[in-house]
């Protein structure tokens, strides 16, 4: 399967004031994504508020995207749940629109604590969309699954035809480096870190790269991956050192699917707010982190709408 290059974006999912689904601003979020030289989305993951959305909200969303999406941008739907029969339904649906790959996180109940139970679930997924490359979004913090990302690859490796790789959102290059070397390269490692975009170029090979703040500063990105592969190693430090500016000011305010989230309303596109459990920000809290990032030049860099 081809392995991706450049930066798919994670985006958020617009709400309505009443707390109902919008997707009117999908059209012009897919062309402003594509503006700023993103190559492709990834839908109802954990910046899309996936998990707090009902299955029929989530074809929805994920149809738009792909109504919303030329040809050359790749749209990835994640389609993870506790329900292995209604996540099969979510992949059967993704086939049935023309995404382009699936993906899923562990389930967080039962409590996964074996790779067997893990490649059974993903097994189950992707045997219903086998013409689909299947991706697995590793992410630990969110699902509580904290297995060896090198040992699942060992046991899906001539198992489930499908699988491509995995979309990699932890801290351990080294585990990231392993998986990458794997069989000689064999899967792909979607790089899920933007704080270490950087060390997973230079450590990891990193070539795909799915982001959160791809959303807002997709540019200040490029520049770092094209400074690395000009050998400006200080440059693409400089740019870098940006994004933990970024990062540090939408760490203060509850992170980026909600300060994110709110970030977009400054560069013209208003998604609404964050579901319930999500604690959305006061005005006053907007403002102070609008002036935080007014302090660290946010403008410079900022996505331009479409």
């Amino acid at each position: 399967m081809k392995k991706i290059n450049g930066l798919i974006n994670a985006p958020f999912t617009a709400f309505h004031e009443d707390g109902s689904i919008n997707l009117a601003p999908i059209a012009q979020y897919a062309a402003t994504l594509r503006k700023n030289g993103v190559c492709g989305v990834f839908v109802n993951g954990s910046s899309g508020e996936g998990h707090l959305m009902t299955d029929e909200e989530r074809k929805a969303c994920a149809k738009a995207w792909v109504d919303a999406s030329e040809e050359d941008f790749m749209v990835i739907v994640h389609v993870g749940t506790n329900s292995v029969k209604a996540s099969q339904q979510l992949a059967q649906h993704a086939l049935e629109i023309g995404a382009d790959a699936i993906s899923v996180m562990g389930p967080t109940f039962p409590k996964i604590t074996r790779i067997e139970e893990l490649v059974k679930y993903c097994e189950e997924v992707a045997q219903v969309a086998p013409s689909l490359p299947f991706y697995y979004y590793h992410i630990p913090a969110f699902t509580g699954v904290n297995l060896s990302m090198l040992e699942l690859l060992e046991a899906v490796d001539g198992r489930i035809n499908n699988f491509a790789g995995i979309k990699y959102t932890f801290e351990s290059l080294y585990e990231y480096t392993q998986c990458r070397r794997y069989a000689n390269g064999k899967f792909d490692m979607l790089h899920g870190q933007d704080e270490t975009l950087l060390p997973s170029l230079a450590f990891g090979g990193a070539t795909g790269c799915i982001g959160g703040t791809f959303n807002y500063a997709a540019g200040l990105y490029i520049d770092i991956r094209e400074a690395f592969a000009e050998g400006d190693l200080e440059k693409a430090q400089e740019l870098q050192y940006k994004s933990l500016d970024l990062i540090d000011v939408i760490c203060r305010y509850r992170g980026n699917i909600v300060g994110g989230k709110q970030i977009m309303k400054l560069i013209g596109l208003d998604l609404g707010a964050n579901r319930t459990p999500f604690q959305n920000l006061t005005a006053e809290e907007a403002k102070a982190m609008k002036s935080e990032l007014d302090a660290i030049d946010f403008q410079l860099f900022a996505n331009k709408l479409a």
